[in-house]
């Protein structure tokens, strides 16, 4: 857990991490849903949208996702006596009866994976025009709902994925790749499932806010093709399995059907609800900040490219802050959200949100005057292959910035944050809308 702050004589980073905290709170699925979801006896209302429940055989909760176990939980709690059944796949279960979940990995998947994700298939080929079919799509369920084409083992998936997370390309692009070696991905999903009555709550965890990117869009048309996923693996330099290269020459030469498009009927009864992204936790964190006493700038919730490279900027702002007062005076909280990304050539341990707070650290040292304090988290709790969330840093946790600019040169960061008391560990947290940096600059 993040450790609380001291009410009486909270320090800048105590102020991070509260803030912190705030965000990935606002975006838990409990609260999220009790704020856009409605039941009124036998009316369920999402947004704009009523649907009367009792006009339907069936009522299925379908998904998958770091957060599509909390979600399903709390439809099921919901909408009992109304709900039949459902099958959700995720790394982080909640009990939910009587919906089944299936607990598979992330981010590479597994024997589970591939089996829930079939679970999932087969159940939205079973609902009829009478079926009302909650379908809930989360950060990670590109990994969680992994059923891969029937010419494509698992283990070439697995080696697929490990190559597209460590080749530095955007959430889109590898999800491009994604799309085209599943069977429920890029539409398909939708497509099972018509022609019942398709309802999407998307937790949205990409840059962008487009549902056809969340877990590589399951409900949504797709836009990409196999030569736009050829592409992508050319120019990221990504090695794939042979099975995968066949896979998708295969599609461009026509001998497989391509992924849903825009003017496929599977959309006519299908409605995509993004209920939570990036901005849900960054207002959240703002507000902290605000009543604080900073003044708040929301920088973006879209920050993307190398990790190192963007907490560069984020301190250069800083610095900015100090020297002249511009973007606003201090104090100042810079906030950002979004996907950075690490192009791994090294060996080591750590994610992209400790890469950036090193980073971070790194210039702070350098600083003139530097005082400010960084916290980089993923609000899923889980920043690469790693027990943290990410990190919370200042101009004394770098001690030696040769050996720190070496070992982020390595992207080995891990142990190094570890030893000097910068990790940010929070535990799966429930939900995830990507990552949350809060930057303060005192007065």
């Amino acid at each position: 857990m993040i450790d609380s702050a001291d009410r009486n004589s909270p320090t800048t980073a105590d102020t991070a991490l509260e803030a912190v905290r705030a965000g990935i709170g606002a975006a838990h699925p409990e609260r999220v849903l009790r704020e856009t979801v409605t039941v009124d006896g036998d009316r369920l209302r999402i947004d704009d949208r009523t649907y009367d429940l009792t006009a339907y055989d069936d009522v299925i909760v379908l998904g998958g996702g770091n957060a599509a176990g909390t979600v399903a939980s709390h439809l099921a709690d919901r909408l009992d006596g109304y709900l039949t059944d459902g099958v959700v796949v995720t790394d982080d279960p909640a009990p939910a009866d009587p919906i089944e979940i299936v607990v598979g990995t992330h981010p590479v998947p597994s024997d589970a994976n591939v089996e829930g994700a079939r679970r999932v298939l087969e159940r939205a080929r079973e609902a009829g025009a009478e079926t009302l079919a909650l379908v809930a799509v989360t950060g990670g369920g590109s990994a969680l709902l992994s059923a891969p084409a029937d010419d494509v083992p698992l283990a070439d998936l697995q080696t697929l994925t490990e190559e597209l997370l460590q080749s530095g390309a955007p959430i889109d692009r590898i999800n491009s790749v994604r799309k085209h070696v599943s069977v429920l991905k890029g539409g398909q999903l939708a497509r099972a499932l018509a022609p019942a009555t398709t309802v999407g709550l998307v937790f949205s965890d990409v840059t962008s806010g487009d549902p056809s990117v969340v877990g590589s869009g399951p409900l949504s048309p797709d836009q990409t093709t196999y030569a736009d996923a050829l592409a992508t693996l050319s120019e990221y330099g990504v090695d794939a399995p042979a099975s995968v290269s066949r896979h998708l020459q295969r599609g461009v030469e026509g001998d497989i059907p391509e992924t849903p498009g825009a003017d496929d009927p599977a959309f006519e009864h299908t409605s995509i609800h993004v209920v939570a992204d990036n901005f849900t936790a960054l207002a959240a964190a703002r507000d902290v900040c605000r009543e604080a006493g900073f003044e708040t700038i929301v920088l973006s919730s879209s920050v993307r490219g190398e990790a190192r490279e963007a907490a560069k900027t984020h301190v250069a702002i800083a610095e900015e802050v100090r020297r002249s007062g511009n973007p606003t005076t201090s104090p100042a909280a810079i906030l950002s959200g979004g996907e950075t990304t690490v192009t791994v050539a090294g060996d080591g341990s750590g994610g992209p949100n400790q890469e950036f707070a090193l980073s971070a650290a790194i210039e702070l040292a350098s600083a003139d005057g530097a005082e400010a304090v960084l916290a980089a988290v993923d609000t899923d709790g889980i920043d690469g292959p790693t027990d943290a969330a990410g990190a919370v840093v200042d101009a004394n946790t770098v001690g030696d910035v040769q050996r720190a600019r070496s070992l982020l040169a390595a992207n080995d960061v891990h142990d190094y944050l570890d030893e000097r008391g910068a990790l940010v560990r929070t535990g799966q947290t429930g939900t995830n809308v990507n990552d949350l940096r809060v930057l303060l600059v005192p007065a």
